[in-house]
């Protein structure tokens, strides 16, 4: 079963108050479900209007490649001319930086993936992690490894 509304607006609400409370830079929170759509986004006051764009395209990057940011990373260092095509036929919609983070539940099934921009690429990740934390779930960003 992927994310449900209840889980993402948890997400949003913890990684947007770690942000806060962390001196952040206004953050955006986006929560996709296994197939890529959205079901939470929220913008801090003063988030950029491209954050939207990037928090989900570091969720969605994640979710099309099934691979974590970290690992997309390497991929896009190790083959630039294919993370160009990726990027290409994506719309733009990959980001191979920190702050995309999978979701998983405790048994390790996929739920979905939170993207968070805003602020330094591991702060938004840090967010991320926070706010899946908050909603009880397990987070996989790579640098678990």
């Amino acid at each position: 079963m992927p994310i449900t509304l209840d889980q993402a607006q948890t997400i949003v609400r913890a990684a947007l108050q770690y942000g806060t409370d962390h001196g952040f830079q206004p953050l955006t929170v986006a929560v996709l479900d296994p197939g890529g759509a959205l079901v939470a986004l929220a913008r801090q006051d003063g988030s950029g209007y491209l954050r939207p764009d990037l928090a989900t395209a570091k969720a969605y990057g994640i979710l099309g490649m099934g691979m974590n940011n970290r690992a997309l990373a390497a991929r896009a260092e190790a083959a630039p001319d294919l993370y160009t095509t990726i990027v290409a036929l994506s719309g733009g919609k990959v980001v191979s930086v920190p702050g995309g983070v999978f979701i998983r539940d405790a048994d390790g099934n996929l739920l979905g993936a939170v993207g968070i921009s805003g602020d330094t690429s591991l702060n938004d990740e840090a967010a991320a992690l926070a706010g899946i934390e908050a909603a009880g779930l397990v987070a996989e960003t790579g640098a678990e490894d």
